[in-house]
């Protein structure tokens, strides 16, 4: 049982003795910031007073004087601070018990909280125009894309990786004859394409090609690389087109008018949007037949829920108010609106030698992902996409991001990585085995290097839980940061072997170094980044 478990009991029973009726079913419990006041705390008495016609204060009072006479298991004392809070202090065996649990759960059961219990979610993320090379914008959506569905998959949720083609329309027309015209030698048109990407793609082209249909692959081929590289992978590349093909379209709109979802009026049909919370009601069909790009967009979010059980969609900055509509429109369709959520990724500004970095000459108008990842290496692309929360607007500073030194955050982490596996190499060189965790002394782990590292990685199953639930990858990184620290920390203050130190706290430094091992492995894992073994 997890010593909050025991903790919550602890309180329930002591709310009992001093007549608090009714007991609440979750008491809340946090690790103090500063661990003069304890290691756990819980509000508790603050959030019942008022049931009991005593201040914070006094019941705060009456539940450490019940605590303090039946400690529960690890807690060493039991306070009273400030309004009414109730601090318990706890020995270290509660941290050796977190070792524990890490080497016998491994990378593969460790901090893995079930939260999906089997729900299929489609992430949609990526979803570019297939016109021209990825921008070094799409990375942000898609490192973070692939996290969310790593933090899914670890948390038992069933995930499905999408990315949608827009395949059909005006863009593609103008993208397919910009590629037409510069095999024919011609000028690209006015409302062409231009970058050196399209001569460069245009040479490729057979002459007998269509440039709609090869352009389509081409552009879709470019984009499969470039993620690649990134360890990116979508089970589906969904087609635009395929909606108008299947007859998906029609089938939403008939959907949508069986529900009385839509009206018409001026000769356009609107979908009455303002029923769920958008600022208006929305055309889907204009009053000359044409389509609006909402109308597709509705089929084939419907399309997703016939194959899914929840969506989850990254978007550009540029979408931010699509949002309200195409969950009015999912409200319209029967669906519940938490059913669809949705992450909106703010803009990335690139820097480089002190200066905001110029657009690419290949692609004409943009900076190429690929460029950024061939500049800082996939791993520190990643990592840095991740770092922060993207409702944030971020500055991506090449300089620093390409830097192999300890103040680059991806080196540091991954350096920490590497010295633990030194360290288990040169005590299999020195001949030393590793002991069974049964015969390993976990209470010498006494310096509070080696707690410090301890209460990391028991943090971690929570970290887990909260970055899956609030879509904040960026909280593993901070994690993985804090922990690479305290290994960093461990490694200069305390020998794992050598004069001084006793086979048996080697043992349990060992282990120790095996549980940390395990910890980084997980957050490097959410976050698509390597571990490796030497830097």
């Amino acid at each position: 049982m997890d010593v909050r478990d025991h903790l919550r009991d602890a309180l329930r029973n002591a709310l009992v003795r001093a007549g608090v009726d009714p007991v609440p079913d979750e008491i809340a419990l946090e690790r103090p910031a500063n661990l003069d006041h304890g290691d756990w705390s819980s509000n508790v008495a603050l959030a019942t007073a008022k049931t009991t016609g005593k201040s914070p204060r006094e019941l705060g009072q009456a539940l450490v004087d019940a605590l303090s006479t039946d400690l529960p298991a690890h807690v060493t004392g039991v306070e009273i601070a400030g309004p009414g809070f109730v601090n318990f202090r706890l020995a270290d065996s509660w941290l050796h018990d977190t070792l524990v649990d890490v080497i016998d759960q491994g990378v593969d059961g460790y901090a893995r909280p079930d939260l999906g219990n089997g729900v299929h979610v489609n992430v949609e993320f990526v979803s570019a125009n297939p016109n021209k090379p990825l921008h070094a914008g799409h990375g942000r959506g898609a490192c973070y894309g692939d996290s969310i569905a790593r933090l899914k998959e670890r948390c038992g949720f069933r995930v499905t990786r999408e990315t949608y083609i827009n395949d059909r329309g005006v863009q593609m027309t103008n993208y397919a004859n910009s590629l037409a015209a510069s095999k024919a030698g011609e000028p690209i048109p006015e409302d062409g394409y231009q970058g050196e990407y399209v001569h460069e793609w245009a040479a490729e082209m057979p002459a007998d090609a269509d440039p709609l249909e090869w352009g389509l692959e081409r552009g879709k081929t470019s984009h499969a690389a470039t993620l690649e590289t990134l360890g990116i992978h979508h089970e589906i590349w969904f087609s635009e087109r395929s909606l108008v093909a299947s007859g998906a379209i029609d089938a939403a709109m008939d959907d949508l008018r069986e529900r009385n979802a839509v009206f018409e009026q001026d000769g356009a049909v609107w979908l009455r949007s303002t029923d769920f919370g958008d600022d208006k009601d929305r055309v889907l069909v204009k009053s000359d037949g044409d389509l609006t790009y909402l109308t597709p967009d509705i089929a084939y979010h419907r399309n997703k829920f016939e194959r899914s059980d929840a969506l989850f969609n990254v978007w550009g900055a540029d979408h931010h108010g699509y949002v309200a509509r195409m969950k009015a429109a999912m409200q319209l369709l029967g669906h519940d609106p938490d059913e669809l959520e949705i992450a909106i990724t703010q803009m990335v500004d690139f820097v480089k030698d002190g200066e905001p970095m110029k657009m690419s000459g290949r692609s004409g108008n943009q900076i190429d992902l690929d460029d950024i990842i061939a500049e800082v290496g996939p791993d520190a692309a990643r990592f840095t996409y991740l770092m922060q929360s993207v409702d944030s607007r971020q500055t991506f500073d090449l300089d620093e991001v390409a830097n192999q030194g300890m103040e680059n955050p991806v080196f540091y982490v991954q350096y920490a990585h590497a010295r633990i596996c030194s360290i288990l190499a040169k005590a299999e060189e020195a001949g030393v085995e590793r002991a069974p965790l049964a015969a390993v002394d976990r209470a010498l782990l006494v310096n509070e290097r080696e707690l410090a590292l301890l209460r990391s990685l028991q943090e971690l199953p929570d970290i887990v839980r909260i970055a899956c639930i609030d879509n904040a990858p960026h909280r593993v990184a901070a994690w993985a940061r804090e922990q690479a620290a305290a290994l960093h920390g461990f490694y200069h203050d305390c020998y794992v072997m050598g004069d001084g130190v006793s086979a048996a706290l080697t043992q349990a430094r060992l282990a120790l170094v095996a549980a940390s091992q395990v910890g980084l492995q997980i957050a490097l894992d959410l976050l698509g980044v390597s571990a490796p073994e030497s830097m």
